[in-house]
């Protein structure tokens, strides 16, 4: 198998628990300033191709398949990560809830594999991704990750043909997958300068048609949509690698290696000094990070603390990590308004 290839430098870790600094681009894009326009005729570039894509999809050109099963789609219009795989394990939820059989599809970022497999909950995260190897270990349900959508969804139905729904997660952008119906997730930030990569935070032009949109900042960005709000909070616990929980009230007065390998690491750090925690280190790494290359800190004093998608790359090394759970807290009506989007099973 190849491996998967050299990795950014962590950056810079941050003593006391201050949060680490935003990368340059996302302060970029925050703001119509100086950067941010002298990278827009770059934009334009990439508006035309996502143009000529959508184009080329309308016009038949390229052919959407449909699995078979309803499809929800969670993703995002915008780069940088805006919390799809927490949403994914809340809507898998809620339909099990329901008495319905999900499924889920992904393509497995930053794996080292590029076949179609299945995804159990012991999965290596660098064979299947650390996102899909979370959703196996928090679900229950089956996963399937390929770089085409539509192959793992297949191969899920081969394996599961009794799924009823299945859930893609991320996959806004991935129109060769025919869908029911669209989430799409903002985190508080929205669309940012509203310019679209490399001069903003944009994939495609926003406002685009969706059918929901979760926003986690106070007013939703504009658009013909149903829009809810969405609210990220850490559960009051940690989780050891055998399952057992330990109260964070527990884990105050001690000194904590608090390490994120998330698209927003200061966000999870910020919530554990919210709950009166210590961090003598905040280490912020590259999104999806594999750990390979990761030494902790000497002092046997720290512990080590991380997110829920970090600890399944972290466990192997370090089974005495500490994963804070991330809880979301989203109005019952947005759950409503997907299920009366989505066909009956059978129906399609």
């Amino acid at each position: 198998m190849a491996g998967p290839g050299p990795q950014p430098p962590p950056r810079s870790a941050a003593r006391g628990g201050a949060p680490s600094p935003a990368s340059g681009l996302q302060k970029i894009w925050q703001a119509r300033g100086p950067a941010a326009w002298a990278l827009w005729p770059v934009s334009l570039l990439y508006l035309a191709l996502v143009a000529l894509r959508r184009g080329l999809y309308r016009a038949g050109v390229l052919k959407a398949e449909h699995p078979g099963r309803p499809v929800v789609v969670v993703g995002n219009v915008i780069a940088g990560g805006a919390g799809k795989t927490p949403v994914v394990i809340a809507v898998v939820k809620h339909l099990q809830a329901r008495g319905l059989r999900p499924g889920v599809i992904s393509r497995g970022y930053g794996r080292s594999t590029t076949d179609c497999r299945a995804v159990a909950p012991d999965s290596p995260a660098r064979e299947v991704g650390d996102e899909p190897a979370l959703i196996a270990r928090s679900c229950g349900v089956p996963v399937f990750v390929a770089p085409r959508r539509i192959a793992a969804a297949r191969a899920l139905l081969a394996a599961h043909p009794h799924t009823d729904v299945i859930v893609c997660d991320d996959g806004l952008q991935h129109l060769a997958l025919a869908r029911d119906v669209e989430v799409c997730i903002f985190n508080d930030q929205g669309v940012g300068n509203g310019f679209l990569l490399p001069a903003g935070p944009l994939r495609e032009p926003w406002p685009r048609p969706v059918d929901l949109v979760l926003h986690a900042g106070g007013v939703p960005p504009r658009g013909d949509f149903e829009a809810y709000a969405l609210q990220r909070r850490l559960a009051p616990w940690a989780v050891r690698s055998d399952g057992t929980r330990v109260p964070l009230s527990s884990l105050r007065g001690q000194p904590l290696h608090a390490v994120a390998a998330v698209a927003r690491p200061g966000d999870f750090f910020a919530m554990l000094q919210a709950q009166a925690l210590q961090l003598a280190h905040a280490q912020a790494l590259p999104d999806h990070y594999d750990f390979d290359s990761w030494n902790r800190s000497p002092d046997n004093r720290y512990t080590l603390i991380c997110t829920e998608k970090d600890a399944v790359k972290l466990w192997p090394r370090h089974p005495d990590a500490l994963a804070v759970p991330l809880q979301l807290h989203m109005d019952p009506a947005f759950f409503a308004a997907l299920d009366a989007r989505l066909p009956a099973p059978g129906g399609l």
